[in-house]
């Protein structure tokens, strides 16, 4: 059976995701919106919700699944989504790709 690792959504940041549309197509989350929370074995995200739910530990809107060795599964109003982990970017990526496409926008110096 597989065995799931559990992350909670921060309690701070639980309404706001309530408050969201909901989108389809997989949700970008970052890790440090979440704390772990544990494992549960279940042969579903399905079961493990409904195996927390009776041990008095619901899963809650904003909580991952997270199988191992597969996609981590969030849930939502509408059921389980993929959800894909976003990598911390560099702290100089984003101000380097600015500075790239402000060169090429500049005219070339005419002698």
């Amino acid at each position: 059976m597989p065995c799931y690792k559990i992350h909670r959504l921060k309690d701070h940041l639980r309404a706001a995701f309530r408050a969201a549309p909901h989108v389809s197509g997989t949700a970008e989350v970052k890790p440090r919106d979440y704390t772990p929370a544990g494992e549960v074995e279940a042969s579903s995200p399905y079961a493990a919700y409904f195996a927390l739910r009776q041990a008095g530990s619901p899963l809650e809107v904003g909580d991952i699944l997270e199988p191992a060795g597969g996609p981590p599964r969030i849930c939502k109003f509408v059921g389980f989504e993929e959800a894909r982990w976003l990598a911390a970017e560099a702290p100089g990526a984003a101000s380097n790709l600015v500075e790239a496409a402000e060169r090429q926008a500049r005219p070339a110096a005419v002698e």
